[in-house]
């Protein structure tokens, strides 16, 4: 029977071996823990060198000496001799070194290791040798007992595990020169096979896993000690797999620990106490079985890396048997898992309300659920449905007490906490349904709620970080369907800028400041859809339909009040303004102008105002002039500018003419002292003005021939008409405090050159003179003599805001100031609403022009269609606003006028006549 040999778990071994012929070298290692050696079987031989043996045990105890804890022996048993050798080789290796069956050498070689202590060396002796190794001499085979060492130090014993000395072996055993492991040495060894093919006791694996093994399993699920250390364990471990009984092993292993974990789980089922200290019982007897089934898996770790993962069985290996094990068990015992889950789920709904728990027990007992895949059929299910009532419990209250924007941030922080309970201790694949769980009970039954009570106030307010959290909750609950939470939104959002919007316009009190407020009001809303709404398409196109719709309310007056409040820019140019903020400014008005539907409204204004800024030098800025030009045919196309660029062209047009008329010396001549100077006028471009009579002064009428003669003499065949109330004029004027140079209109101008010849004259007398209508000369009577005090050339008796009949006017003699040129302003009278009704009027009458041409072309075009067909096409080819009866009422009147006519058979078929 083969001596009790136990082997470290991992060995940190070198070892060289030459085997040529009969020879073999033995070598060692300076390694602390390594030995080396070589053996050869050769033919019959029976001999050894007694030097061979010398060397070996020099090896192991120079060895031993140099690191004592790691001390390494070795015995190599071979058929007919045995040695002391060096150490183990691989498993591998070992196999390819063994002798067949029938072959001249049937020696074995094996080679055992202990980490630190060897407990079976001792003074045991090898009795079955059929040949001991002397000192010097060779023995004969018939002393077989005899011991192969006679002076191992006798103080190692099997209780302590422990080698003898090293140093005391050394110099028992060997001479002084074999104590140096570094000069291999080259001996000649012959072997020969063993008589009696060595057998395995059929008793080694029950004695082995009864007395050994299983006590040490025992131990360790019991948490005691044990006489064997690890090392030992995993030697016998080894032993018995080796000996083809690893499956069998196996078998053991499980029914050991089958019968703990069983026990285990039932003392749990019998436990009456709290629920969490229950919990606290489940994991503790959870945190024990990993523990026990780490050691275990550590001392039966050869079986595990052999038998489980070699063998291609990895879901057998021994941690997931244990799993497997204790899952069973967990889910047999139905009163223990309904008690962990319902104890876990309590817990966390205390987390929920606000109370401390205990969340490394939480993940803990979680982990149990995960570890034996049981999470999502056991634990995750009833997670879900408790926190679905949970939720829509507490959705159903807080939406009453709450204010709808504190609600939101309370929803929001609600999907925070369950985001970080995830990734804290929940499976991470519970994320995708719980936190849908939370937004389906606490949004999606309360959207209309949502909508109804805070949309409108939190968009007042502007409060943009309120609304992107609206957002956000309600497109998580969202799909593409019409009535979702979103379109539900998007249907508020465009309700409140229609209501918000109709309310401004159709407010005529504030009219003046109108423009202003829509662009402020654009300005919020762009702000909201970019930053809340994540610049959603269907918000941005929600948002310029609403406009749309909104801003015509009132046809017309929006497209005046634009044209008008860009009048106000362009005057002022940068004033109070950079370039850039000039620009965007006007890019804004441009935004709402294109959500007006009557932009030949907006032309028929914007060329009024831009007339009397072209023709007064109003203009603050000729290149914002031509700035603004581009944006509008940008917007509109050539067409629509095409004589608002006429009108620009006729003013350069006529400072051309101007600078000819100067260089006529013929007409310079008769101008004197005066300097003239005329815009000539298409009047097609131009919009149409108010024709001011009056009785002009012969030296003004004298001029108007001068220009008239020269203009005529250059462009034959053309007529023109002059209008007077767009004429300015520069006065000398003398009073007896200093001369001024006075900058006036034409009228004012005629009616302060009646005082050349007297001082004093009534309001009758300059109306007689004038001939000018009632209106029109009060203004100018007013600018004169009741404007800014230090400005009154002329004297009202008696004093007053207003000119009547009976007033007389003085010229005022005690007049000065300071400047030497003043300009003295006509008093601006506001548009009235017959002169804008005027100006519509003329836009209705180009529209219906518009409407019969369109008629016309189309009928030219097809020669015969129905009523139906008729209107489409006038639909698609018409820009401006226009009402089916007011198509109708043209479409009659063209057949009135014999344009059309109606088909003989059918009424409803209009035939163009040519």
């Amino acid at each position: 029977m083969s001596p009790r040999r136990p082997r470290p778990s991992t060995a940190n071994q070198h070892e060289g071996w030459d085997v040529t012929g009969s020879s073999a070298t033995v070598g060692g290692t300076t390694n602390s823990s390594a030995v080396g050696s070589c053996a050869q079987t050769n033919g019959g031989s029976e001999s050894v060198s007694a030097s061979l043996l010398e060397t070996a045990i020099a090896v192991a105890g120079g060895t031993a000496l140099a690191s004592p804890t790691r001390a390494a022996s070795a015995l190599v048993t071979i058929r007919g001799e045995a040695f002391v050798g060096g150490p183990s080789r691989s498993s591998k290796k070992r196999k390819s070194e063994r002798s067949e069956p029938g072959s001249g050498s049937s020696g074995v070689l094996e080679s055992y290791f202990a980490r630190g202590r060897m407990s079976d060396i001792g003074d045991e002796r090898v009795g079955e040798s059929s040949a001991s190794l002397g000192t010097q001499n060779t023995r004969s085979n018939n002393a077989a007992d005899a011991p192969i060492v006679d002076e191992v130090n006798k103080e190692g014993s099997r209780s302590t595990g422990n080698l003898g000395s090293p140093r005391s072996i050394a110099s028992k055993t060997m001479p002084p020169r074999a104590k140096s492991t570094t000069n291999a040495r080259s001996q000649k060894l012959s072997f020969r096979p063993y008589k009696v093919q060595p057998t395995v006791d059929p008793k080694l694996f029950e004695d082995t896993w009864e007395n050994v093994l299983r006590v040490a399993v025992n131990a360790v699920q019991g948490s005691r000690g044990t006489s064997y250390s690890y090392e030992e364990l995993y030697g016998k471990v080894e032993d018995i797999c080796r000996q083809k009984n690893a499956v069998l092993l196996y078998s053991k292993l499980e029914q050991e620990c089958n019968l703990h974990i069983s026990s285990q789980i039932k003392n749990l089922s019998g436990q009456y106490v709290q629920d969490e200290d229950f919990l606290r019982s489940v994991d503790r007897c959870w945190n024990d079985h990993c523990s026990q089934m780490s050691t275990i898996q550590s001392i039966f770790l050869y079986l595990d890396r052999t038998y489980v993962v070699q063998g291609g069985i990895g879901d057998r290996s021994l941690w997931n048997m244990g799993l497997r094990l204790f899952g069973g068990h967990f889910v047999q015992r139905v009163d223990v898992q309904r008690k962990s889950i319902a104890g876990v789920l309590s817990l966390i709904e205390k987390e929920r309300n606000g109370d401390s728990v205990d969340r490394l027990l939480i993940k803990s007992l979680v982990r149990i659920f995960t570890a034996i895949d049981r999470y999502r059929d056991s634990f995750e299910k009833p997670l879900l449905d408790a926190s679905e009532r949970y939720y829509q419990a507490e959705g159903s209250a807080k939406i009453q007490e709450l204010e709808v924007a504190v609600y939101l941030m309370h929803v929001e922080n609600r999907i925070t906490q369950e985001n970080e309970r995830v990734n804290f201790y929940l499976d991470p694949f519970t994320r995708k349904a719980l936190i849908p769980c939370v937004h389906s009970t606490l949004i999606a039954p309360h959207v209309s709620v949502i909508l109804e009570k805070g949309f409108d106030a939190i968009c007042n307010d502007h409060r943009v970080e309120d609304l992107s959290r609206m957002y956000n909750l309600l497109r998580a609950v969202s799909d593409s369907s019409q009535d979702s939470p979103l379109m539900q939104m998007k249907a508020s959002f465009s309700a409140y800028i229609k209501r918000v919007g109709g309310n401004m316009i159709m407010d005529t009190e504030k009219d003046a400041d109108l423009v202003q407020s829509l662009l402020d009001f654009k300005k919020r809303l762009d702000t909201i859809v970019q930053d809340a709404f994540q610049g959603s398409e269907s918000f941005v196109y929600a948002l310029k339909e609403s406009f749309e719709v909104f801003i015509n309310m009132r046809q017309n007056t929006p497209a005046e009040l634009i044209a008008r409040f860009i009048d106000n820019i362009l005057r002022t140019g940068n004033k109070g303004f950079s370039e850039e903020e000039l620009e965007d400014n006007l890019d804004r008005v441009m935004t709402l102008f294109r959500f007006v539907r009557g932009k030949d409204i907006f032309e028929a204004f914007y060329k009024k105002y831009l007339a009397k800024r072209l023709l007064f030098q109003k203009s603050a800025s000729h290149d914002l002039e031509k700035l603004m030009l581009e944006k509008l045919k940008m917007e509109c196309g050539a067409v629509f500018t095409n004589k608002l660029e006429g009108m620009f062209k006729d003013v350069d047009l006529s400072k051309d003419i101007m600078a000819s008329f100067h260089q006529h010396q013929s007409s310079v001549q008769k101008l004197k002292d005066v300097d003239l100077s005329v815009y000539v006028l298409t009047l097609s471009y131009w919009p149409p003005t108010s024709k001011v009579e009056v009785t002009l002064p012969q030296e003004v009428l004298e001029l108007h021939e001068i220009f008239k003669t020269f203009y005529l003499s250059n462009h034959s065949g053309k007529q023109l008409t002059w209008v007077h109330s767009s004429g300015t004029c520069l006065v000398r004027a003398l009073f007896p405090r200093g001369e001024k140079l006075l900058d006036l209109s034409l009228l004012q101008s005629v009616v302060l050159m009646l005082f050349n010849d007297t001082d004093e004259l009534s309001y009758q007398d300059i109306r007689n003179a004038l001939g000018m209508t009632e209106p029109e000369l009060k203004r100018t009577l007013l600018s004169l003599a009741s404007g800014k005090p230090t400005l009154r050339v002329l004297q009202k008796q008696p004093k007053g805001a207003n000119v009547e009949d009976t007033d007389v006017f003085i010229y005022n003699k005690d007049f000065e100031h300071k400047l030497r040129r003043l300009k003295i302003n006509t008093i601006q009278v506001k548009e009235t609403k017959e002169e804008s009704q005027q100006t519509t009027e003329k836009v209705f009458q180009e529209r219906q022009l518009q409407i019969d041409a369109a008629v016309v072309r189309i009928m030219k075009t097809r020669r015969t269609m129905s009523h139906t067909q008729l209107i489409s096409e006038l639909y698609d080819q018409l820009k401006f606003p226009h009402k089916p009866a007011d198509l109708k009422r043209r479409i009659e009147s063209l057949i009135e006028r014999e344009y059309l006519e109606r088909d003989a058979s059918n009424a409803q078929i209009y035939t163009y006549l040519a």
